[in-house]
């Protein structure tokens, strides 16, 4: 299939020739599916706890004698039958992980990407390189290309330290390497932005 190719200045520059086993596939949202939810399992932190009563602090002392009392024998305060005592059997810090298939996961970014295609939600730009660094500069592109207001996904090959600082305080932009793209990267955004280099790369990677 063909896209169109758009200058800075949001001029059509010609077309580029895209792979349709990467670009022209029908979408398999069942696969789209369990790839998002397995890079987003994998993006939590697994950093939640609570103090068992090995970890509540106090309870050393034994808080009263073992029997004449008339009640239950108890050997330490922070029991979790106390008011104030360690939590029973609750979240340990443990990590998350799911593995998915490397076919899977190509499918699914082949999906997405076929169906921002087809929706017309995908832009190939000519060159991404900048010469300023400045913000405001960088907006002004934005606004010839008519995405000003969109959230933004802009895939790129290799690093472009102008292209980073311009765009690192736009809440809506967000810059990745083509070559790591995920299937959450290029799901998560309105307009998908791909420079031509990355045309390439992509298809090189997913077209296997």
């Amino acid at each position: 299939m063909k896209l169109d190719i758009i200058a800075l200045d949001g001029s059509k520059s010609g077309n580029i020739t895209a792979d349709n086993t990467v670009f022209g596939i029908e979408p398999n949202s069942a696969v789209v599916r369990q790839a998002v939810l397995a890079e987003m399992t994998n993006m939590r932190q697994g950093t939640h706890a609570t103090k068992n009563r090995a970890l509540v602090r106090g309870g050393g002392r034994k808080p009263f004698k073992q029997k004449g009392r008339g009640m239950a024998r108890a050997g330490t305060i922070r029991s979790p039958l106390w008011k104030g005592g360690g939590t029973i059997f609750g979240p340990e810090p443990h990590e998350y992980n799911h593995k998915l298939p490397k076919k899977m996961s190509r499918l699914a970014r082949r999906s997405v990407l076929s169906s921002k295609a087809a929706d017309g939600n995908l832009m190939v730009i000519e060159d991404l390189s900048l010469s300023s660094h400045k913000t405001s500069d960088f907006i002004s592109i934005l606004n010839k290309l008519n995405i000003q207001n969109k959230k933004v996904t802009i895939l790129i090959t290799g690093r472009d330290d102008n292209l980073d600082k311009a765009s690192r305080n736009l809440r809506n932009v967000y810059l990745v390497d083509a070559a790591k793209v995920s299937t959450y990267d290029i799901i998560d955004c309105e307009i998908l932005v791909i420079d031509k280099a990355s045309i390439a790369v992509l298809t090189d990677i997913l077209a296997s």
